[in-house]
């Protein structure tokens, strides 16, 4: 694998070039690891004018192993514990003759910035922006493929869940147990904190669970992902509690189904991103629910549970092939519940077979 991230910061380095900067320093935790492989928290690398160097203040070989391994060809630089890596490359660059240096400002804080500065005077700063992100934002084949497994592993979690008894048990009780399970199968841990809604609670993005308990007549709401190697499926279902679900179960799941499905069917290379959230949207607007509906439809994946591609209406960009991203609406009634319907894709182009679903639990409306 050192070939693949060697070819990235490559790819890396010709864009600062071409930007004036014969050196750039990544401090960004994602970015790191992208063009690394692997690196312990707080590390930064530096893209030197001679040689690449991982900086750190723990020793990155030290338990890791496979996916969490730094690559093999870069150099390792590690610091007393009271070092900063960032003003440690910055001068690492200038001795090594770096006449101008990119750094990720929205990755540093102004005083890490003026750090940075003040030990390399000679050394002109620019702004590298998102240009990792942006590279990130297509994925290979390695990890598309990780991916794919993370969504596996989330699917079996949820899966066995929902062949438990859950009336009475709490929110929080369920989400503690989906985690677990995702670990018994293969996830490093979990993509981000599991959500679990009952009744009024169900449908809230981002819910975080409580000591409700689960009762019939319950919408159930169950938002998970799991990491695999650093990469982050997600997936969200509702289901219902009881025999049957009610008439305006019925109805407001149907709604939020049909505008999920128009914004998985608008994935597709060349699809404008505010176009895919327009797709779905209009659908729940239709339905009388425009104020309901968040700010976003979608977002990419990847070594980040939430990163670009933004699927929103003021977002700038069209879809390439191989690129992962959520389609998530829902909508929440307050006081009564809602529904949030979630699946991680693969944009395709139809020559393909069109956008690649991961996540495959049922999105029928189970009464459990």
């Amino acid at each position: 694998m050192s070939e693949v991230y060697a070819a990235r910061r490559s790819r890396l380095r010709e864009r600062c070039e071409a930007g004036g900067s014969d050196a750039a320093l990544v401090s960004g935790a994602a970015n790191v690891r992208y063009l690394s492989g692997g690196a312990p928290a707080g590390a930064v690398l530096l893209l030197g004018p001679d040689r690449d160097v991982l900086v750190c203040t723990t020793d990155p070989f030290a338990d890791a192993t496979g996916a969490s391994r730094p690559a093999d060809d870069l150099g390792v630089l590690v610091l007393p514990p009271e070092g900063d890596p960032a003003v440690a490359g910055a001068e690492r660059a200038a001795e090594a003759g770096a006449c101008s240096l990119a750094v990720e400002e929205h990755h540093l804080t102004v005083a890490r910035h003026r750090a940075v500065g003040s030990v390399v005077p000679r050394v002109r700063l620019s702004d590298l922006g998102t240009a990792v992100e942006q590279q990130r934002i297509v994925k290979d084949d390695e990890e598309i493929s990780s991916l794919r497994i993370a969504a596996e592993i989330a699917d079996q979690a949820l899966g066995e869940l929902l062949e438990s008894i859950l009336v009475g048990r709490t929110e929080r009780h369920l989400a503690l147990e989906l985690e677990r399970r995702l670990i018994d199968h293969g996830a490093e841990g979990a993509a981000f904190p599991t959500s679990v809604g009952a009744g009024p609670n169900s449908g809230l993005a981002g819910h975080v669970p409580t000591d409700r308990r689960v009762e019939e007549g319950d919408f159930l709401s169950v938002c998970l992902g799991a990491d695999y190697r650093g990469y982050r499926s997600e997936i969200a279902r509702t289901f219902v509690i009881g025999s049957s679900p009610a008439d305006w179960q019925i109805e407001l799941y149907e709604q939020v189904f049909a505008a999920q499905r128009a914004g998985r069917e608008a994935l597709q290379p060349g699809a404008a991103y505010r176009d895919v959230d327009r797709a779905a949207r209009l659908v729940l607007e239709a339905a009388g629910h425009g104020e309901r509906v968040g700010p976003r439809i979608g977002h990419g994946v990847g070594l980040e549970n939430d990163e670009d591609p933004r699927l929103a209406p003021s977002a700038m960009g069209k879809l390439d092939a191989c690129v992962p991203v959520t389609v998530d609406p829902g909508v929440h009634l307050p006081g009564r519940g809602g529904v949030r319907i979630d699946d991680t894709l693969v944009v395709r182009p139809e020559a393909d077979g069109g956008p690649e679903l991961l996540t495959i639990t049922t999105k029928e409306l189970l009464a459990l």
